[in-house]
């Protein structure tokens, strides 16, 4: 009781409220029978955020926003429906033996002490609007937990949807905001997070939709929504990423973020119009599970020592090359997140900013106003930096730029689209770079490609064949035997793919003077490559059979993602 009248207190003596509203609060909580907090919020002497905010600094109690978390249905075992809105809280997530309950009442030690001896867990209280607590308590207890389960639940609101007629945006809506559809698409997203998928596919056919995560760079189809609810699904996404969900003839672009158990969930939305309505990808990006490690990534120790004394050079251009998906842009914040130190100034422009990376400068393309990588690159020189990073080199003006900037004592760092690292040399003499300016500036390149890891639960030793073997074509001086290697099998854990996570193979080319010397006689990519093979740089397919050889992945993913 001394800690509520000391809470009011200190509400009065921040100004948040008079002394005279608490008599009025007093009078109406005696009138009605309710807690002063409600009767202070009831008579609107301040607003529900400003009180909980409050509440969180004066308590130092941490506070959430329970409308941007996606709760796992497992966890209101926990806590009755009925206990939960007795004492107005919300189970959010469990961590060990450690639940952590929304409350508005954080104070409330009785309840707190219910549900520890319910639970058998350690109870952990942060704050929360009671608003938001209600509306999680009516979305998530007693729902249904599958796709068909939940459109049942929406028998009641779609019978427009159902007949094919066109729905007002007024009526699209309100439609977004039914509790059945918030769980439909709570659950998509739920379910693609918990598999590890980085993107989540919401394709329209002509009399279906097709929904599909892409799990360790591969699609597969999972359960998906009846085409009838196709504008209720996409507008709730839209509503989220705050986009117009009256537009439906250009692409859009928006984003949201969610949190589930102790993770926050970045999600990147891109509509695009089609015969059959919008198709929209959804790309996960878990902030709290970042590991920008050049250890982990999957450099050979030989190739990560000769990379790391490359980028720790005073200038000079670095190329990260290889197609969409292939990880470069991890590699480039890895090698930032290594040299980063307090005596330089790392300024980056990107399309988009993936991560925010502490004590990096980090520009967004803009092309409504001209911020383009050329026209950013150009301002950046001006703010004095140490390192460049440049997301992609697209045209020969990023690419002059990039190379007036290392000829003129910056280290660059950027990618670009080829399919190795000597075809690199290739592409800048393409787009109009002078041979003897790539020589100058360049001075080493990084060919790379994404495998699938193998799942170690289930992963099967065999015996490959020769000829097999042979297929890989691998150099003389390397013998193979046919024993100990590994192929995919598929359990509950990997969800019966066989693989869990992706591991990097990489390709390495150091500007030799040999290599500059090809450069700038405009030789071809072959010869490059023959000469680079002779200097030392191994081929992704000769990285790939490292991994092979560890048991990291299989002889079909580095065939599947390499040339010779």
């Amino acid at each position: 009781m001394k800690e509520k009248k000391s809470l009011i207190q200190s509400l009065v003596q921040t100004g948040l409220i008079t002394q005279e509203q608490v008599k009025q609060a007093e009078k109406e909580a005696k009138r009605a029978g309710i807690s002063l907090r409600k009767a202070i919020l009831k008579l609107e002497f301040i607003d529900e955020d400003s009180f909980v905010s409050f509440l969180s600094s004066h308590l130092g109690i941490p506070s959430i926003d329970l409308s941007s978390y996606l709760i796992d249905p497992a966890i209101l075992q926990f806590v009755p429906r009925e206990v939960a809105q007795q004492y107005e809280l919300m189970p959010v997530f469990k961590i060990a033996n450690t639940l952590t309950c929304a409350m508005a009442e954080p104070l409330n030690i009785v309840a707190q002490d219910k549900i520890r001896m319910m639970s058998g867990l350690t109870i952990e209280a942060v704050v929360a609007k009671e608003s938001d607590i209600r509306k999680a308590i009516e979305s998530y207890y007693g729902a249904k937990t599958s796709i068909d389960q939940i459109v049942e639940e929406l028998e009641q609101v779609e019978n427009d949807l159902k007949a094919g007629k066109e729905v007002s945006v007024k009526r699209l809506q309100n439609l977004a905001q039914e509790p059945p559809l918030i769980r439909l698409v709570n659950l998509l997203v739920m379910k693609a997070i918990k598999e590890e998928a980085s993107d989540i596919h919401i394709e329209p056919e002509e009399d279906t939709i097709r929904v599909r995560y892409r799990i360790d760079g591969m699609l597969h189809e999972v359960e998906s929504p009846p085409k009838h609810l196709q504008q209720a699904v996409i507008s709730r996404i839209k509503i989220l990423a705050n986009l117009d969900i009256s537009e439906r003839r250009i692409p859009q672009d928006g984003r949201f973020q969610v949190k589930l158990e102790n993770r926050r969930i970045d999600i990147r939305v891109s509509t695009v119009p089609t015969v059959f309505g919008e198709n929209i990808v959804l790309r996960l990006l878990d902030t709290t599970q970042l590991n920008f490690s050049l250890t982990d990534l999957g450099f050979e120790n030989e190739e990560l020592e000769k990379y790391s004394q490359l980028i720790t050079r005073p200038h000079g251009i670095i190329l990260v090359t290889g197609p969409t998906g292939s990880g470069k842009t991890t590699t480039l914040y890895a090698s930032l997140s290594k040299i980063n130190s307090a005596d330089k100034n790392i300024i980056t422009i990107e399309d988009p900013v993936e991560y925010h990376l502490e004590g990096v400068r980090q520009i967004q393309v803009n092309p409504k106003v001209n911020l383009t990588f050329a026209n950013g690159l150009r301002s950046i020189l001006r703010q004095d930096p140490d390192i460049i990073m440049v997301g992609e080199i697209r045209d020969k003006e990023t690419a002059e730029i990039a190379i007036h900037s290392a000829l003129t004592g910056h280290l660059v760092l950027s990618t670009l689209h080829t399919n190795d690292a000597p075809g690199a040399i290739t592409r800048l003499i393409d787009m109009g770079i002078e041979p003897f300016l790539i020589a100058s500036s360049v001075i080493g390149i990084i060919a790379q490609r994404l495998v699938r890891r193998l799942c170690p639960d289930c992963k099967a030793s065999y015996n490959v064949s020769d000829k097999v073997l042979a297929s890989l074509n691998i150099p003389k001086k390397k013998e193979l035997s046919t024993k100990n290697f590994y192929q995919a099998k598929g359990c509950k854990k990997c969800f019966d793919t066989g693989f869990h996570g992706r591991a990097a193979i990489f390709e390495l080319l150091i500007m030799h003077e040999a290599i500059k010397d090809l450069a700038i006689n405009k030789v071809s990519t072959s010869a490059i490559r023959l000469t680079a093979a002779r200097l030392g740089m191994r081929s992704l397919r000769e990285a790939g059979l490292n991994k092979i050889t560890s048991g990291i992945t299989t002889i079909e993913e580095i065939m599947r993602v390499t040339e010779e």
